[in-house]
């Protein structure tokens, strides 16, 4: 009321773009919704035959994509819930999308949580999605009219919505990263989507927004170039014993390509077979 100047007794829909604009928007967010377009249909498939719609909304709460049953259309279009349409705390007051990206967390709005009359009817779960830095990229709600929702109803939504969004987020995130390995980060809530991604070097590239908590990494020691072995704390030796440990691994990988056969393992590293013997013997490689 004070901040955006609405009133909760306004009948009003959220503000809807023009063709060329949601044009716009859907062309700035074309990764995201690439990424997202086959979870958002198995997640029409578990929900939507309860009523339920879908919507994916980028960071300025613009819906961009919209899953819905035919038979449930009119209604959820009458409510504005339809791609193009602006869901944020300034365009229709407090709603699933607008608060989540206000809040930046999961929340869920049920029925008369929402700030206007004319949407009390709606029950919303909302989870926000971020890419590939951990920044904030859009949101996913899901929206349901029935008079049968219950709190109890809208909790396992709310479950359902987030395990999505970081789905969909994982899918960003291997995407930006095309070609390097993943390593998860063991954290203290056991989260899957605390993931680093590192190169051929050992050297980390990128972190999901959970690593990047669990491990204090920002965008500037990324760039920096940190090995994922100190920053996961795995090997707290000198230097000396890092380049041992590297030879070490350098010679099992040529072993392990060449199926234990040494004259081929030793061709392929450019040495003799008896250096290659040598070597074995000094690592203790049976």
């Amino acid at each position: 009321m004070v901040m955006h100047r609405l009133a909760p007794e306004e009948k009003r829909l959220p503000i809807r773009l023009s063709g060329q604009e949601f044009q716009t928007a859907l062309e700035r967010s074309e990764r995201l919704v690439a990424e997202a377009a086959n979870e958002l249909d198995r997640l029409f498939l578990a929900v939507g035959k309860a009523g339920c719609c879908l919507l994916l909304t980028d960071r300025n709460g613009i819906a961009l994509e919209r899953r819905g049953a035919v038979g449930d259309d009119k209604e959820f279009h009458d409510l504005g819930l339809w791609t193009g349409s602006v869901w944020t705390e300034a365009s229709i007051g407090t709603n699933g999308i607008g608060t989540a990206l206000a809040d930046e967390r999961a929340v869920a709005i049920f029925r008369d949580q929402h700030f206007f009359c004319s949407n009390i009817n709606l029950s919303c779960t909302t989870a926000p999605i971020r890419d590939h830095r951990g920044q904030l990229a859009g949101a996913l709600d899901i929206s349901s009219c029935r008079d049968d929702v219950s709190d109890g109803t809208l909790a396992i939504l709310s479950q359902t919505v987030r395990d999505a969004a970081v789905r969909i987020e994982l899918n960003l995130f291997r995407s930006a990263f095309a070609g390097a390995r993943f390593v998860m980060v063991p954290t203290d809530i056991a989260s899957t989507s605390a993931l680093l991604a590192v190169d051929r070097n050992d050297l980390v590239l990128g972190a999901t927004r959970a690593a990047r908590l669990a491990l204090k990494l920002d965008d500037h020691r990324i760039a920096a170039g940190i090995p994922a072995s100190d920053v996961l704390r795995e090997q707290q030796g000198a230097a000396g014993e890092d380049l041992i440990e590297a030879a070490r691994a350098a010679l099992l990988r040529a072993l392990s390509r060449a199926n234990g056969n040494v004259s081929q393992a030793a061709a392929a590293l450019g040495m003799s077979r008896s250096t290659l013997h040598r070597k074995m013997n000094r690592f203790n490689l049976h």
